[in-house]
C-alpha cells in the first residue's frame, strides 16, 4: 500500500514539475528580433525634427543641437557645444536663431563665439571653430575672465587676420566693452588698447589688420559716435562725421565702415526711433583718410544697402 501511495505521489510531483516549466516558458518574453530592433531605433529618429536648409551653407537648432550642413542639407553635421552657451549672458531674443554676428560659418572657416562658466559675472569667452567643415574642432580662449555679455562679434579678413568685439557689465546705458584680435587663424587672442568709451556699442570691426572702428550709442542716439584706430587698437580716435545740417538729428548712427574702390564708405541709418522717409533710408558717407573723417555722398534706400 505505501508503495502504492509513494508512486501516486511521485507521479503528481512529476506532473507538477512539467506544468510549472511549461508555464515559465510559455509566459518568457521572446529575444527581439534584429529587424525589430531597428523598426524601434527608426521610430525613435522619426521622432526628431525633420532639418531643412535654405542654403547651400546653413545651420539648424531644431531637435535641441547645433547642426551646420555645407551641401544644402543633404547631410549634417552636429556641432559639440551646448546650444545654451551660445546664449548666455544679456540676451533675451530669439533662440531659435544665433546671435547674428556671433558666427561664422563658410567653407574655409566656421566658428561660434560661446561663454562659459559658473556664475555670469565671470564668464571664460572661447571661440569653437574648424577649418575642415566640422570634421574637427578646436577651442580657443578669447579671454579667461568676463562679465555677463550682451553685444558679441566674430570676424575674420583672411586666413590669419580676425577679431572679436564684445560688451558687457551693462548698467543702464554705461558698459564695458573689449576688442581682441588674432595673427595665427584664432589659435591665440591679445586685447587691443581700450577706447575709453562707456557708452553702448552698437557695431565694430575691421577693414584691414591696422584700420578698425568702433560704432557707440543704441538708446535714442542724437548723433553718430565713430571711433577708428589705424594702428590696430594700440590707440583709439573720435572721428569726424561732418553731417549736413538737413539731416542732422537724422542720420545718428554709424554701422560698420567698409572699402569701396579707393576709399572708405559708411551707412548711418536713423536708429530705433527714426521716421525719415519711413524710418529706413540711410545716409551715405565716404572717407578718403581711413576713416577720420567723413563726407555726405547720397541717401541710400533699404534695396540699396549694402
Amino acid at each position: 500500500m505505501n508503495k502504492i501511495i509513494l508512486g501516486i505521489t511521485s507521479l503528481m510531483v512529476t506532473c507538477l514539475i512539467i506544468v510549472l516549466v511549461f508555464y515559465q516558458n510559455s509566459t518568457k518574453t521572446p529575444p527581439l528580433k534584429l529587424d525589430q530592433t531597428e523598426a524601434e531605433q527608426n521610430q525613435s529618429d522619426q521622432n526628431e525634427q525633420a532639418l531643412y536648409a535654405d542654403d547651400t551653407i546653413d545651420y539648424s537648432l531644431q531637435n535641441n543641437k547645433l547642426q551646420i550642413t555645407y551641401d544644402k542639407g543633404k547631410s549634417w553635421t552636429t556641432v559639440p557645444i551646448e546650444i545654451g552657451k551660445l546664449f548666455e549672458g544679456e540676451y533675451s531674443g530669439n533662440k531659435q536663431e544665433l546671435i547674428e554676428k556671433s558666427y561664422i560659418i563658410s567653407k574655409n572657416r566656421t566658428a561660434f563665439l560661446y561663454s562659459d562658466g559658473l556664475g555670469l559675472s565671470d564668464q571664460k569667452i572661447n571661440l569653437k571653430y574648424s577649418l575642415d567643415q566640422g570634421k574637427n574642432w578646436q577651442d580657443a580662449v578669447v579671454t579667461d575672465h568676463y562679465p555677463s555679455l550682451r553685444f558679441r562679434k566674430v570676424n575674420f579678413l583672411d586666413e590669419n587676420f580676425g577679431y572679436v568685439i564684445i560688451s558687457g557689465d551693462r548698467t543702464m546705458s554705461q558698459e564695458m566693452s573689449n576688442v581682441f584680435v588674432t595673427h595665427d587663424g584664432g589659435k591665440s587672442w591679445s586685447e587691443t588698447n581700450s577706447s575709453n568709451v562707456s557708452r553702448l556699442i552698437s557695431d565694430g570691426g575691421f577693414v584691414d589688420d591696422n584700420t578698425g572702428f568702433l560704432s557707440y550709442g543704441i538708446i535714442n542716439p542724437d548723433e553718430p559716435d565713430l571711433y577708428v584706430t589705424q594702428d590696430a587698437g594700440n590707440s583709439w580716435m573720435k572721428a569726424n562725421i561732418n553731417i549736413p545740417v538737413q539731416y542732422n538729428e537724422i542720420f545718428v548712427q554709424a554701422e560698420m565702415p567698409f572699402k569701396e574702390e579707393d576709399h572708405l564708405a559708411v551707412h548711418i541709418n536713423q536708429g530705433p526711433n527714426g521716421d525719415y522717409e519711413g524710418g529706413k533710408v540711410k545716409g551715405k558717407f565716404l572717407s578718403n583718410d581711413n576713416g577720420k573723417t567723413w563726407e555726405f555722398s547720397t541717401e541710400v534706400k533699404p534695396d540699396e544697402t549694402k
